[in-house]
């Protein structure tokens, strides 16, 4: 069962670029936004509406120009401190096998290399990816990548997973698949997760709360909780009526 304790408060958090022209309006204007533990939250809207901006700000790798966020009550001041990321494309160190990748990561946890090798194996194996230690990147597919990419951000065990549109890049039905491999692991793991995306159906599929934003100035023009069990299926009449919804909030 999930906690009702907020795992990340976003207080009136705006963003303006040093490059933006003075009159153009911020990326994010005053958005404030409460995340519960275990929350699988997901950021939806059109490109240039600021989700990636407002998640890379959670992250640390970004400082809101005012406003604040704080994860258990303390300010975000850069990364780390409990967050991990996915980023569309793996970003996995070419150099590395999977196990390899994977241990980068034990190792920054301070973790000795038999810890490190033996999380390895348990993360490759949670992934579905037992067998597939000593491939490189070049000899995966787009999906087992992600797969290692996810292996990789839990090796830090983070409270917190931050994912930046992770199957943006995959054919549709390797991101099925993936959507449905990552809810196996969060249901496992339980993680706070916020998502990126501009699927609808992928928000649908996968979270607890969807978050539509509108562009320039970002903000929060819907928000969704989706009571239906998981697995979901896309011909359950109240997904297809939440859908429209969201959609018309896009336009």
């Amino acid at each position: 069962m999930k906690s009702t304790t907020n795992k990340i408060n976003l207080n009136n958090v705006c963003k303006k670029f040093i490059t933006d022209p003075e009159n153009m309006h911020p990326v994010l204007g005053d958005v404030s936004l409460q995340i519960e533990e275990n929350e699988f939250v997901v950021l939806l809207g059109r490109s240039g509406c600021g989700k990636t901006t407002l998640l890379n700000i959670i992250a640390g790798l970004e400082i809101a120009t005012s406003g604040k966020v704080q994860v258990d009550g303390i300010d975000v001041t850069g990364p780390g401190r409990g967050k991990g990321m996915v980023f569309q494309q793996g970003a996995l160190f070419p150099w590395l096998n999977a196990e390899q990748n994977i241990q980068f990561a034990a190792r920054k946890q301070g973790l000795n290399a038999e810890q490190s090798k033996e999380l390895s194996q348990k993360l490759l194996l949670l992934v579905g990816l037992a067998g597939a230690e000593k491939k490189y990147p070049f000899e995966l597919s787009g999906g087992m990548q992600q797969r290692v990419a996810i292996a990789r951000a839990l090796a830090l065990d983070p409270q917190i997973l931050l994912m930046d549109e992770p199957f943006g890049a995959l054919d549709e039905l390797t991101r099925i698949e993936m959507q449905n491999e990552l809810l196996r692991v969060w249901s496992l793991k339980q993680k706070t997760v916020v998502f990126v995306t501009h699927s609808i159906w992928e928000g649908l599929m996968l979270a607890d709360r969807i978050i539509v934003l509108a562009p320039r100035p970002g903000r929060i023009v819907l928000e969704k909780k989706i009571d239906r069990q998981r697995p979901r299926k896309r011909s359950d009449p109240m997904l297809i009526e939440l859908y429209e919804e969201i959609w018309t909030s896009l336009q």
